[in-house]
């Protein structure tokens, strides 16, 4: 077979496999419901009186109190109860563009998303709070200390040791990611509250500027706390991936990216699994998959008002095929693979039942007020049984090789743990299908 032939034949056979749906389809406006449903359990801090999760209580009152600053609330990005400013700065960056691009499609969910940003904006202003000075604070726990542990947040009695940087410890990345964060989410407060939108402004154009003037990667300064965890792999010159990238100067980069995600084009950095899977090395594969499925259907939308599509060899990008791989992916989370089970907790009838997620695995504070300590929560961790408390909505990071295999076990982290940046990607792809499929 010719090499353009063979190429257009593992090009389509992949294409089809990508588009192909079920009969039954899926109830994507109560998946959309769980996905935000599943920042409440991520919750740190004084719990509001409508917390829906009522399994979860207060904790970390006193974070912050070391460095003489209050860092209570904001989220616990994943499994563990450390709160790192890098992943909630992006989650709260892809909850606020989520709400921008597609709130009239969230539907009665739009409250509760506006509460998921606002709960991890009121955080980045408490660690930017000393701006002024030039201290954004970064993280608060210490990694080892809580890994060491497999405690209640409600319990923790591990070290919650106050990150930051400055002057002399610059951290270019996360401060630009958190200066991202509260711009994006002055635009979701505009016309809602003007003066909580002037003041996220305000501290973007701040802190925005601090990261220019100091500039330098946070895993070099704070390579201990952030490091194996979050360290930064692409260098803080990157650009943020947003609505700048279908403008002149990024397009070429942008569309040859775009290219990059199709099936059948052998390409290094963007694979599939045998069931449709985007596949990616590496832990928490889940990341990528709705990452990259919201950058498809943002940049469809994008050529679709531009009225373009995107050269790629012997096919094209079109703005319908963008949205149609975004959707097998969001498919393929909620139920469409190999396994016949979705890899979101709650939605569907099968999903994983022992996530890698401390609060979910130990019993709550009602079941068992008494203090769990660090070791004894051990048991839970080691045990078959399903996790006590349901993470309703929670992604976790799912196949992470290319046999779309997955072990329901808490030990298999890389597996098994969901992440606040999983699931805040996917908010705007489950807005956007519940309104037009």
């Amino acid at each position: 077979m010719a090499p353009n032939a063979l190429f257009l034949f593992s090009f389509l056979a992949m294409l089809l496999l990508l588009l192909r749906s079920t009969a039954a389809g899926h109830n994507y406006r109560d998946a959309l419901r769980k996905s935000i449903l599943f920042f409440e359990g991520q919750r740190s801090g004084k719990l509001p009186a409508d917390q829906r999760l009522r399994w979860r209580h207060d904790s970390a009152l006193h974070d912050g109190a070391t460095a003489g600053v209050d860092l209570s609330g904001g989220y616990y990005d994943a499994g563990d109860n450390i709160k790192f400013g890098f992943p909630m700065a992006f989650t709260t960056t892809m909850l606020s563009w989520s709400v921008i691009d597609f709130e009239k499609s969230m539907g009665a969910e739009l409250g509760n998303a506006l509460k998921a940003v606002r709960w991890g904006t009121d955080y980045l202003l408490k660690a930017t709070a000393k701006i002024g000075s030039g201290v954004v604070f970064v993280q608060v726990g210490d990694p080892y200390s809580d890994h060491n542990c497999w405690e209640r947040p409600e319990d923790m009695d591990t070290l919650r040791t106050v990150f930051k940087i400055d002057g002399s410890h610059p951290g270019s990345d996360v401060a630009g990611e958190t200066a991202a964060a509260l711009a994006a989410a002055s635009i979701v407060f505009r016309s809602r509250d003007p003066s909580y939108s002037t003041m996220l402004l305000n501290r973007a154009v701040a802190v925005f500027q601090f990261a220019d003037k100091h500039r330098g990667a946070y895993s070099n300064s704070l390579h201990r706390a952030v490091c194996p965890f979050y360290c930064d792999v692409n260098g803080y010159q990157e650009v943020l991936m947003g609505r700048a990238d279908y403008f002149a100067s990024f397009k070429q980069n942008a569309d040859g990216f775009i290219c990059s995600t199709l099936p059948g084009i052998s390409h290094p950095q963007v694979q599939y699994s045998p069931g449709g899977l985007i596949f990616k090395a590496g832990g928490s594969n889940m990341q990528h998959v709705t990452s990259l499925s919201f950058l498809l259907l943002a940049y469809s939308n994008y050529l679709s008002h531009a009225n373009k599509v995107v050269p790629c060899g012997e096919t094209s990008a079109t703005p319908a095929l963008l949205k149609h791989l975004a959707k097998r992916q969001v498919d393929y989370i909620l139920g469409d693979n190999p396994l016949g089970m979705s890899y979101m907790v709650g939605y569907g009838a099968r999903y994983p039942q022992r996530i890698h997620h401390r609060a979910s695995s130990l019993p709550s504070v009602a079941a068992h007020p008494a203090h769990i300590g660090c070791k004894a929560g051990s048991r839970y961790y080691f045990s078959p049984n399903p996790n006590p408390n349901v993470l309703v909505g929670a992604v976790v990071g799912g196949p992470t090789n290319n046999t779309d295999s997955f072990p329901d076990s808490r030990p298999f982290f890389q597996q098994s743990e969901p992440t606040t940046y999983i699931n805040a990607p996917l908010v705007g792809l489950l807005s956007f299908f519940s309104a037009h499929c």
